[in-house]
């Protein structure tokens, strides 16, 4: 196959996507779009009105609406990212198997998987577009810097994406999604400083806090959004995130043949 061929093989299960989502999307737009705007308004407008007043000094310099919309912007793409890289492969491979019927096609498992992993990253652009327009809204950015943070955004999304999906497609039942979620998403989303910085953690956990792809994504939303974006620790971010996809992508690869093949 040339190169042509495997992009329209991916597609086709971008396009198989769609057409789900066109027919299911009410079910997603509180988690996806609600959810965030609810949680800036509840803690970065309710709450942050009693953090400023006693802090008149600002949370780095800044409201704390502004602190925050940031990170919640991109702890959004990671849930965003998670819920389509969980259930969605776990029905594609064994409930609805509809994964298996692509493969009889001239589909191959690297297709189903890359097809996938994209189709998370356009669920994660549709939300954060909406989410960042929010933000203009509520005056926690300017649109100049949002389209600066909606590329963070999608890296995010698909750094969570990748391996995710990898390890959803090795799992023969839904139980560890439970695990996965409990145990690794939301401790994530509450100490990697998506809501306060990390420096108000013990040291020890500041350190657990920096191996987590969720911090590296706060810097880097949060650096563009307050014009403190230090160039070489942009870089290493950059660069972690992008680990993420590319380790995830090549997992994927595997265990989507080997669950496919079976």
């Amino acid at each position: 196959m040339t190169a042509v061929d495997h992009a329209r093989s991916i597609l086709r299960v971008m396009e198989h996507h769609a057409f789900v989502y066109r027919r299911t999307w009410q079910g997603s737009v509180f988690s996806t779009f609600l959810n965030p705007i609810l949680y800036l308004a509840a803690l970065g407008v309710g709450l942050g009105a009693f953090v400023d007043q006693s802090n008149p000094a600002g949370v780095e310099g800044v409201s704390y609406a502004t602190f925050l919309a940031p990170g919640i912007l991109v702890a959004t793409a990671m849930n965003t990212a998670t819920g389509e890289s969980t259930y969605p492969v776990m029905a594609g491979i064994r409930w609805l198997k509809t994964y298996v019927g692509m493969i009889l096609s001239p589909l191959n498992p690297r297709h189903v998987a890359t097809g996938q992993l994209l189709w998370a990253g356009v669920r994660v652009t549709l939300g954060g577009v909406i989410f960042l327009g929010v933000m203009i809204v509520f005056g926690a950015t300017d649109l100049p810097h949002a389209l600066l943070m909606l590329p963070v955004t999608i890296l995010t999304g698909l750094a969570f994406a990748a391996p995710i999906q990898a390890f959803a497609a090795a799992q023969t039942n839904d139980a560890p999604f439970a695990t996965l979620f409990r145990f690794v998403i939301m401790p994530m989303f509450i100490f990697s400083g998506t809501f306060f910085p990390i420096t108000q953690l013990p040291e020890l956990l500041q350190y657990v806090a920096f191996l987590t792809p969720l911090w590296h994504a706060v810097s880097l939303s949060r650096g563009i959004a307050l014009e403190m974006l230090d160039p070489r620790v942009a870089v290493i971010n950059v660069t972690y995130l992008s680990a993420f996809v590319v380790v995830g992508l090549a997992w994927s690869y595997r265990t989507f043949s080997r669950r496919l093949a079976e």
